[in-house]
């Protein structure tokens, strides 16, 4: 039980994994999340992360920017999971 527990001891109970972010500039009005190449390559980065990781990209609600954001046990594995993503957005030519 940890209610006896100083806060301190509490939050320890968890090892941070390792968490990268990337923010990628597009073109006001641009729609490069409909892209294919784009959804693909975010399927496969969610694939990839299964089980040991999490994603999430998103488009900022107050300037142009698309931020792309994963987490995960191997953080060789979250740094191209997030390249690869990075990469679909600029080949969809919205950047």
């Amino acid at each position: 039980m940890t209610a006896d527990r100083p806060a301190s001891e509490t939050g320890r109970l968890f090892a941070p994994l390792p968490q990268r972010l990337k923010s990628l500039r597009i073109l006001d009005g641009a729609r490069p999340l409909e892209a294919l190449q784009v959804r693909d390559a975010i399927r496969a980065g969610e694939a990839a992360l299964e089980g040991c990781g999490r994603l999430l990209i998103r488009k900022s609600g107050t300037e142009p920017v698309i931020r792309v954001m994963a987490e995960g046990e191997d953080e060789g594995l979250v740094l191209q999971v997030i390249d690869e993503i990075s990469r679909a957005i600029e080949a969809a030519g919205q950047v």
